[in-house]
């Protein structure tokens, strides 16, 4: 309890630092009082006058600033003992008054260390100054003795500017990491909600217009071949629950509980899932085919999701814009790079195509979110019309590529 009650007194102290060193300022005064009347007693010499007093408060009062005016306090102290050096009044206990240390240690502690080493050599020299003062009875022995004490309260004072330095240093290289860390936490969450966003339309994108073509055929499907009218409905629904199945895996990640089971880890999409894409598109009424040039070499997870979405949005346009016409899908695997090629025989480029780079109510978001998936590895993305009619989307993308 004794401690606990000691603590909550330096924690008070430390909170007001003028309140405690005023009161080191008076505590120093009163024992410097104290020594001087014992010390007049036993060489049997009157108590001190109000003169002795006064130069005694002069001395050690103004410690209660010496954190915010170390050099005046210093000044002022240094003054007033030289002042009280220079009268007949009894010499004080110690050569160097006791509240000059301490002004000493704030000095080299709270000042720099240029400025603190000149006012110790201003210092030095006044204390030769007071010792060979003939109203003085100080000699060579005295001086060695003060010296050492100052130098020892300089030393203990640069040191703990030393410290204090190094812990502000150290604090805030703390604050600027913190600071780092959340700059970094916020870029990867602006990032992942791109990436994010980016799958969304596209999993939305394709899977709607599979179902909108497969639902405009069915009416019509219905008037004569009623089977193929119910594989159409039948499509509509497997498209719907794929769409679901991506759209929950995306959406699980934006989820904000953290105590809840961690959702079932679904396999991203890739090149090897480009014929049941291909075969999707083909049910939904466009003639769509798959050709695949060289030998397949695994690709990195961000490669192989760039390319199978760069191939989903290219025949998603082509079912929107191109109508019921031949659509090849081209996979040629080069030694460095995998060149994809996706050309329907249908319009030529518009603004309903996508084709323009402004991405505004007409179209182009799809052709914006490819050339940043082929950017992204270190590829490259072109759209445009074919001269001969139909429109072509053609994609690099590098074999080797660790960006992203």
């Amino acid at each position: 309890m004794q401690t606990r009650q000691l603590l909550s007194v330096v924690a008070w102290i430390r909170a007001r630092p003028l309140i405690a060193d005023a009161l080191l300022g008076v505590l120093l005064a009163v024992v410097s009082l104290i020594a001087l009347v014992f010390q007049s007693r036993d060489e049997h010499m009157p108590a001190p006058g109000p003169l002795a007093v006064a130069f005694v408060l002069l001395i050690n009062l103004p410690l209660a600033w010496r954190r915010a005016y170390p050099l005046g306090v210093n000044l002022a102290i240094g003054a007033a003992a030289a002042a009280y050096g220079a009268t007949a009044l009894p010499d004080l206990v110690t050569p160097v008054p006791l509240a000059g240390v301490v002004a000493i240690y704030s000095i080299a502690a709270w000042c720099g260390r240029r400025v603190s080493m000149v006012v110790g050599v201003l210092t030095a020299i006044s204390i030769v100054v007071i010792t060979v003062l003939p109203a003085t009875d100080s000699d060579f022995l005295d001086f060695t003795f003060g010296a050492l004490l100052l130098g020892s309260a300089w030393v203990l004072g640069d040191s703990g500017r030393i410290r204090r330095v190094r812990t502000a240093d150290l604090e805030a290289r703390a604050i600027w990491l913190a600071r780092e860390r959340d700059f970094e936490a916020r870029r990867a969450v602006t990032a992942e909600r791109a990436r994010i966003a980016r799958e969304l339309h596209d999993v939305v994108a394709h899977h709607v217009s599979m179902m909108v073509v497969q639902a405009e055929a069915g009416p019509v499907a219905a008037e004569h071949d009623v089977r193929g009218a119910l594989r159409a409905f039948d499509t509509i629904a497997e498209t719907g629950r794929r769409a679901l199945v991506e759209m929950r895996r995306l959406l699980s990640v934006l989820r904000e509980e953290t105590d809840g089971p961690e959702p079932a880890l679904v396999p991203q999409p890739g090149v090897a899932e480009l014929p049941g894409l291909v075969e999707q598109v083909r049910q939904a009424g466009l003639p769509a085919t798959l050709d695949i040039e060289g030998e397949p070499v695994p690709l990195y997870a961000g490669v192989d999701l760039s390319a199978y979405r760069i191939v989903q949005e290219a025949l998603t346009n082509a079912v929107k814009h191109a109508g019921k016409v031949p659509v090849r899908v081209h996979l040629r695997y080069g030694r460095q790079e995998l060149r994809i090629e996706v050309r329907d025989d249908g319009h030529a480029a518009g603004p309903e195509r996508g084709g323009g780079d402004d991405g505004g109510p007409n179209g182009g978001n799809g052709l914006i979110g490819m050339r940043e998936r082929a950017h992204l590895f270190g590829g490259e993305l072109t759209a445009g019309p074919d001269p001969e009619g139909g429109f072509t989307v053609m994609a690099r993308l590098p074999l080797g590529s660790t960006r992203g």
